[in-house]
């Protein structure tokens, strides 16, 4: 009994372990993120946003698909961009706490998927901002709870939908100066991401489906 409760406790131990691990490599990766959107708007600011205009998407513009892997990076001015930091932080920072590896795919994914959707529906507009990837993080962090169906999972994912139902407002169309495509996209994008990056069978054990 004994060895039994010690093995249990050393397997509680690691597993915290592991997840302040993953907390504080998915707090650095977040972090670093923003960081670079930031330096990235201050060059563009004195640069006039040449390069908003440069490596931002264009909507069936060829060369305006370059801004799949850039635009998220781009923002129209400072007030954008603050506008996007903080829920991208929290968002990021829960998206990234259960496995950095599926967190640094699933960021891939929703920038592509969003991207891709929003060059194929924006006709010759310029899209720019980081605002696809929080509606991806959000559409990632509600689908893995129910695809996964790790308690803490659905915990956050119930969390997150609460606190954060509102941007769903953000994917009715024709508001003045902003993307629901973007929007609508990059939160597909989290949903495929959490259904390709869901664990398979192999990895549930049948004894506690619902586990941490």
């Amino acid at each position: 009994m004994s060895d039994y409760s010690g093995s249990r406790f050393e397997s509680a131990r690691r597993g915290a372990g592991a997840l302040l691990s993953g907390a504080l490599s998915a707090l650095i990766i977040v972090v670093g993120m923003v960081t670079v959107m930031w330096v990235v708007e201050g060059v563009d600011y004195f640069l006039g946003g040449a390069l908003d205009y440069q490596f931002g998407i264009v909507g069936w513009d060829g060369e305006g698909l370059v801004g799949i892997l850039f635009a998220p990076f781009l923002h129209g001015g400072f007030g954008h961009l603050m506008a996007n930091s903080v829920p991208l932080l929290v968002l990021g920072f829960l998206a990234g706490l259960r496995d950095v590896r599926k967190f640094l795919w699933a960021t891939v994914l929703i920038i592509l998927i969003g991207g891709l959707g929003t060059w194929a529906t924006s006709p010759n507009v310029l899209t720019i901002g980081a605002s696809g990837l929080v509606f991806g993080y959000f559409g990632y962090i509600l689908a893995r709870g129910l695809f996964d169906r790790r308690l803490l999972d659905i915990v956050i994912g119930i969390g997150v939908g609460v606190a954060y139902w509102g941007i769903l407002a953000g994917l009715l169309p024709n508001q003045q100066g902003i993307s629901w495509q973007g929007h609508l996209f990059g939160l597909i994008g989290g949903v495929v991401a959490a259904w390709v990056l869901r664990r398979r069978k192999r990895e549930v054990a049948p004894a506690n489906p619902y586990s941490f």
